[in-house]
């Protein structure tokens, strides 16, 4: 069944929360970040919805672009969502300063090919 936004939508959700993160955590430190709540439950929403997004991809276009780790973006989400008492701020900072930047080109070069 086919998702009534469509995978291009979602991909434009998952690059808005990316840069929404990006403006978020301008001058922070991984220090300030644990200790700033209101910028962590920031980040922590977007990364929801990059999950949620991610899980709303056609199978097809996941399959086709197997380089994205789907399954771990939105396991993040799930254990965001549903363990929200067990997130480690430190793993949070380390995605955000390791993974979204890799991501955010991933998904622009999906996006390019859709086009």
């Amino acid at each position: 069944m086919q998702d009534r936004l469509g995978d291009r939508v979602r991909l434009q959700h998952v690059l808005e929360a990316i840069s929404k993160i990006k403006e978020y955590i301008e001058g922070e430190t991984a220090d300030s970040f644990s200790e700033n709540s209101m910028v962590l439950d920031a980040c922590l929403r977007q990364l929801q919805i990059i999950g949620e997004a991610c899980n709303k991809v056609s199978k097809e276009l996941q399959e086709e672009n197997e380089g994205i780790p789907w399954s771990q973006i939105i396991g993040l989400r799930i254990v965001v969502v549903h363990q929200y008492f067990g997130v480690d701020e430190k793993v949070i900072w380390n995605i955000i300063q390791n993974d979204l930047s890799p991501l955010n080109d991933q998904i622009e070069e999906v996006l390019a090919g859709l086009e």
